[in-house]
């Protein structure tokens, strides 16, 4: 028990150094960071302000305009040049954006009762760590190139930065874009992501159908869809949408796998969302909806099948409440049993509700959130309080606490009920 205790105290200095670093990171972007001239790649093509498609200035999420342009297959250019000719229309350069997350993670699981318990370290990294505070110097580093191909073809792809093992081409998606009448978007959208799931193919509101579309950073907290597992994963298909100002409906055919498929095994996703104006704000009411098998041959002929089965329904708002930007979200979801998003013996089902209020419009908000989840064995609950900090359009602080309860938390967990992220965001 000895050198438990010494491996113990030594994890508590790292903490307390951890902390120190963390908020020497904080004191000094409150006081160091300006006005950036940098911004991301489709600001630079198309000449306007990341505020002009992202609400309140949380990237990524929408607003009204940025649902558009997204609509638009990324194609809408602006002062950038283009190369143009018969049958040819592409920004003269190519446009990028570096993206990258640091974050300050920690957790109140009781790392003594672990190495009281006879658990190894080599077998809890990750508790251990964020117990003790960890710096996660980078979370997240990629590149991102994008925009406009051609008038009515765009693209989007993600290449990793991380020294992540395994292939660095992390997700790519080229929306063809064909006009039905003034207000009506046709696309057809091939694409392939290691993690943002069936509705990376499109899209369009921000309350977790989508991993990387969200207003806060701990996204199981936050959101319905991203417990379940609805919305994330590895994910490759075909995209056929239609999209107008009152709306959008998109149908998926597709397999959760990285690898080659037959279009004979693939599994369906229906997306669909109305839209409507609503007095001064801007409102969704949508579903999620996923069934069917897939099919891959993992090698030597050997086909995998898998069960996917689950949906969601969510809505949002956005506009003005007391003169302020104020954005609410809501979803509910279930997953059957023993299939892909869900391998347990029971069903799973999930809500939650959150928003974010800008106490400083386009530079400092609060959020708020409560997810309650029913695994068929137990309950699981979370409250999220945090707010964010723009020390410019495409740099952020955000700051995130959890607190979890429910039944789940009636025996100890790694990593206790309470979690504390600090992350500053940049895309330049």
């Amino acid at each position: 028990m000895k050198k438990s205790a010494q491996i113990f105290a030594s994890e508590k200095t790292k903490s307390t150094q951890a902390t120190a670093v963390a908020l020497v990171i904080g004191t000094l972007g409150l006081g160091v960071w300006t006005e950036s001239q940098a911004v991301p790649a489709f600001a630079r093509q198309t000449g306007m302000a990341c505020n002009s498609c992202h609400f309140q200035g949380s990237y990524p999420a929408l607003n009204q305009f940025g649902r558009s342009f997204k609509a638009a297959g990324y194609t809408q250019s602006g002062a950038q040049e283009l190369v143009e000719d018969d049958n040819l229309s592409l920004p003269a350069v190519l446009n990028a954006s570096l993206i990258t997350k640091f974050r300050y993670q920690k957790t109140n699981g009781d790392n003594a009762r672990l190495i009281e318990s006879g658990a190894t370290i080599e077998g809890k990294e990750g508790a251990y760590a964020t117990n003790v505070g960890e710096l996660q110097l980078p979370d997240e580093a990629a590149l991102f190139l994008g925009g406009r191909v051609s008038e009515n073809i765009g693209f989007l792809t993600e290449l990793s930065l991380h020294g992540t093992e395994g292939s660095n081409f992390l997700s790519f998606k080229m929306p063809f874009n064909f006009k039905a009448g003034e207000d009506t978007d046709l696309l057809v959208v091939p694409f392939i992501t290691d993690a943002l799931g069936a509705g990376f193919g499109l899209e369009l509101l921000n309350t977790g159908a989508l991993r990387s579309q969200r207003v806060g950073e701990d996204r199981k907290s936050l959101m319905a869809q991203q417990y379940l597992g609805l919305g994330y994963g590895a994910a490759e298909g075909i995209t056929f949408a239609a999209v107008k100002e009152s709306g959008f409906l998109n149908v998926t055919f597709w397999s959760p796998d990285w690898s080659n498929f037959s279009p004979e095994g693939l599994a369906t996703y229906v997306r669909g969302a109305l839209t409507p104006q609503l007095g001064d704000w801007d409102s969704g009411l949508g579903f999620q909806y996923y069934f069917g098998k897939s099919k891959n041959d993992t090698g030597g002929n050997i086909i995998e099948e898998k069960d996917i089965k689950g949906w969601s329904i969510d809505g949002q708002l956005q506009g003005e409440f007391l003169g302020k930007p104020l954005g609410a979200y809501a979803a509910y979801g279930s997953v059957p049993s023993n299939s892909h998003f869900n391998a347990s013996a029971n069903r799973k089902t999930a809500w939650s509700i959150h928003g974010q209020y800008g106490v400083i419009p386009n530079k400092a908000t609060i959020i708020l959130g409560y997810r309650h989840a029913d695994t068929g064995a137990d309950t699981d609950n979370a409250v999220t309080i945090g707010g964010t900090y723009n020390f410019a359009q495409n740099v952020q602080l955000q700051l995130n606490h959890v607190l979890r309860s429910g039944s789940k938390y009636d025996t100890p967990q790694d990593a206790g009920d309470q979690q504390t992220t600090l992350m500053l965001f940049s895309g330049f």
